[in-house]
């Protein structure tokens, strides 16, 4: 494809992971009109746990199958039913029926942030992948800003429901531009898609999510055994959903560690700076939303130039080794943050994480779609993002705990221990991406 077709097609794409990545957190804020609309005040935290699991559990099952029968015809799937799934939450009646969309919504979006980071790799030189790797990264990384912000908006100037039905003119801007301008290679093959593995899979990751989540700790035992069933099972599948070899592949096996580090610590970043900001320092609800722009800023900055840097001399090494000792570095000044800190020290603490964060995520994905085989791009496109998806939702569950164990000290002492906690995760993935190989 040349340059002209490829940036069309990546339009579609980026609205796609946007839209995908933005449910994750549109959501939060409007939370509370919808429990005084549907009721359910109990359930409510489902509706975003629900998206969660359903996303995360089945980026494999969409990554191997694209790799088997063609990544166009499910790429446009997923958007269907990411788009079904914002519709019949729009108009859903009850929290149950809620929850159960919101479900549908997140099977879909598995499917669009991992196809669409996969169909990149298909259209786009390997110089070139940073560049617009990083442009996905960056959409991801606004949208968690902007996301909570937006729903907050929508349900207080028209509805909660426009929190879901705004996805459908825009998705369907995406879905029109992959249906007509989209050309890929049609995929035929006998083969099958391993779905008493992608089962046991999907069965071993909802299991240990609902442990950090709801602390059912015999879920614990049930997540063990079906994991490890899956471990005994993907050595005997003829086309499993994960391969194991690809555990052996030096590369695959430091980017999928790294890139869960990482977003732990994310997860970390986004969670409990503006509850610091609102909580400690006395800002605004929206204008603690808005003290993060700073990170934005930092990631759009490190992301364009390491990705036109990447493509002028197809050197990535460096570059999340650079950025993860500045995440560290960040990481230990939020730990030192008080009553007495100011918003102008968070916003350039925020700038320096985001500057950090922004040399990491995109060349990751870029070192390990340039390190596997061409039959196996949508496997490890879709491992990289199950790995990072669980990175934040575990993250954001083991941290969240740590703050509440140590909230009777405060909540600035609260939020210095998460950061404390945080800085050995920095450091440990500071540590994995030194063992990258590939162009120094």
């Amino acid at each position: 494809m040349v340059r002209r077709q490829i940036v069309v097609v990546f339009l579609g794409l980026a609205l796609a992971m946007f839209l995908a990545s933005l449910d994750q957190t549109i959501v939060a804020t409007a939370l509370p009109v919808i429990a005084g609309d549907l009721g359910g005040l109990d359930h409510l935290s489902w509706i975003i746990i629900a998206y969660h699991l359903a996303s995360a559990s089945t980026m494999p099952l969409w990554g191997r199958a694209s790799d088997l029968y063609g990544r166009k015809r499910l790429l446009v799937s997923a958007v269907v039913v990411f788009l079904l799934g914002s519709a019949l939450c729009g108009v859903a009646g009850t929290i149950g029926e809620l929850i159960a969309f919101r479900a549908c919504q997140g099977v879909g979006a598995g499917g669009m942030i991992t196809l669409a980071m996969a169909v990149i790799a298909d259209v786009v030189p390997p110089r070139e992948r940073g560049r617009y790797q990083g442009y996905i990264q960056l959409l991801f990384t606004v949208s968690s800003v902007v996301g909570p912000l937006l729903g907050g908006l929508l349900a207080d100037a028209f509805s909660w429901r426009w929190v879901f039905y705004v996805n459908l003119p825009v998705g369907a801007v995406a879905l029109a531009i992959l249906l007509t301008r989209l050309r890929l290679p049609v995929t035929r093959t006998e083969r099958r898609v391993d779905y008493p593995g992608a089962a046991l899979l999907v069965g071993g990751v909802v299991c240990l999510l609902l442990v950090t989540e709801q602390h059912v700790w015999g879920l614990l035992l049930a997540g063990t055994v079906l994991l490890g069933t899956f471990v005994w099972w993907e050595r005997r599948a003829a086309e499993p959903i994960m391969p194991l070899r690809l555990f052996r592949r030096p590369v695959f096996l430091v980017v999928v560690v790294a890139l869960f580090l990482t977003t732990c610590m994310l997860f970390a970043v986004l969670i409990f700076t503006p509850l610091f900001l609102q909580k400690v320092v006395g800002a605004s609800a929206a204008s603690s939303g808005l003290l993060l722009l700073p990170m934005t800023v930092g990631i759009t900055l490190s992301t364009v130039l390491s990705g036109r840097m990447i493509a002028r001399t197809g050197r990535y090494r460096r570059y999340p080794v650079i950025g993860l000792a500045i995440v560290t570095m960040t990481v230990f000044l939020l730990s030192r943050l008080s009553a007495g800190s100011s918003q102008l020290t968070v916003t350039l603490d925020m700038l320096l994480f985001g500057i950090g964060f922004g040399l990491v995520t995109q060349v990751l994905v870029v070192a390990v779609q340039n390190d596997a085989d061409r039959a196996d791009i949508g496997i490890v496109t879709a491992s990289a993002n199950f790995f990072r998806s669980l990175g934040g939702s575990i993250g954001a569950a083991v941290f969240g705990a740590v703050f509440a164990g140590a909230l009777y000290g405060g909540v600035a002492h609260a939020v210095d221990v998460v950061f404390l906690v945080a800085l050995p995760v920095a450091v440990l993935a500071m540590v994995t991406v030194l063992f990258l190989r590939g162009r120094q």
